[in-house]
């Protein structure tokens, strides 16, 4: 540098100097008393200096995206001009790499476009391989989620902290759990109400899930208080030790793991008293609830065919021989309607009423009568 150009004051910096002469050497150049800076990577982050306009890079080819747009922003910090020089081999001696980097650092000039170099960097180097086996632990044995789990639970057992059991129990009591969308419009919102229901342990966690929902969206519809007794009854399934809660029609089965804190006197005395119980071995316990001619599931019978209007120009005859007592079918309801009326059909009229399972004596109440007798057992 001082054959080139003798008549410049030149000062160097690199990694390896002592604190103080380093910091020396800054000070002068800041302070013009060199007219050049000689100096490795080590100025590429934290330097502000407003007299720097020109800095020359040798064997850019080499250095990364990132660090070519982090040497590049040195200099033109004021109101100044300033340039910067990329020194490298012939083009053709440059890997496809180097020249991306080159491209992009050329291209990529304007203020508040290091978002896009950071991106194309990413690009260009890759993410890495963060669940391949050249990763320390072998994340993609177990998954990401997963392995974060697990680490989370080794350091809190290292901490001497209670762990909690990660096992949950599986709850189907074949009831519609789906949040309304004129409620919570965003599937992602919604995604997470679920997630947080079905993350609960306590009833207190799922009651102020309630209170957020109720102060973001408004007031509770049906279809988030099911969710939230489901997320119920899960919770003290939990507790029991229950393995899975599988309905099927009017049958609701109860399977206990090994670990159930149970006592089998106690519980062989609750399935006396209620004759809805039957035990079913191993460790099973069945419930049989009310018909759908009840008012337990909080149904009703498939709707009745309406009554005949009265028309004395068209009057209906009665029915005569053995099938005089029979029910209407489907079709002499639609013809004995006022009008004929879009989506009239037979699946319509036959369709029972919807099942509310929150209705008084319906399965959520039945179910959770249970759990909160079996809990009183333990």
């Amino acid at each position: 540098m001082q054959r080139l150009v003798p008549e410049a004051k030149v000062v160097v910096a690199h990694g390896q100097m002592d604190e103080e002469a380093l910091e020396r050497a800054m000070f002068d150049f800041v302070g013009k008393k060199f007219d050049v800076l000689l100096a490795t990577t080590i100025v590429e982050n934290g330097l502000d200096i407003p007299n720097a306009n020109t800095i020359i890079i040798n064997r850019a080819d080499r250095y990364g995206l990132s660090q070519l747009y982090q040497l590049r922003g040195r200099v033109g910090r004021s109101d100044r001009a300033a340039y910067a020089y990329l020194l490298i081999p012939p083009e053709d001696n440059l890997s496809p790499i180097a020249k991306k980097r080159l491209a992009a650092i050329k291209e990529f000039s304007d203020l508040g476009s290091g978002f896009r170099v950071a991106a194309l960097d990413l690009e260009i180097r890759g993410a890495g391989n963060l669940l391949g086996g050249e990763q320390s632990g072998q994340i993609d044995t177990v998954g990401f989620e997963l392995y974060m789990k697990l680490l989370e639970q080794t350091v809190r057992e290292l901490k001497g902290e209670e762990i909690e059991d990660d096992v949950r129990a599986t709850v189907n009591l074949r009831v519609d759990l789906k949040i309304d969308g004129s409620y919570v419009a965003d599937m992602n919102q919604r995604l997470m109400l679920y997630r947080k229901v079905a993350a609960a342990r306590h009833d207190d966690e799922i009651d102020t899930v309630l209170e957020e929902a109720a102060d973001r969206y408004g007031p509770l519809p049906d279809s988030v208080l099911n969710l939230a007794d489901y997320g119920r009854i899960r919770v003290m399934a939990d507790r029991l030790g229950i393995d899975t809660i599988d309905r099927e029609g009017r049958i609701v089965v109860l399977k206990f793991r090994p670990q159930a804190r149970l006592d089998p006197v106690r519980l062989v005395a609750l399935v006396r008293q209620r004759p809805e119980l039957t035990l079913v071995p191993p460790a099973g316990l069945r419930l049989t609830l009310p018909g759908s001619g009840d008012s337990g599931l909080g149904t009703k019978k498939a709707a009745e065919p309406a009554k005949p209007i009265p028309n004395p120009q068209a009057p209906i005859p009665k029915k005569s021989g053995k099938y005089a007592n029979a029910a209407p079918s489907w079709w002499v309801a639609r013809a004995r309607e006022g009008e004929v009326k879009p989506g009239f059909t037979k699946a319509d009229i036959l369709r029972p009423a919807k099942e509310d399972p929150r209705a008084p004596g319906g399965v959520f109440e039945r179910v959770g009568a249970l759990l909160s007798d079996l809990l009183d057992q333990m």
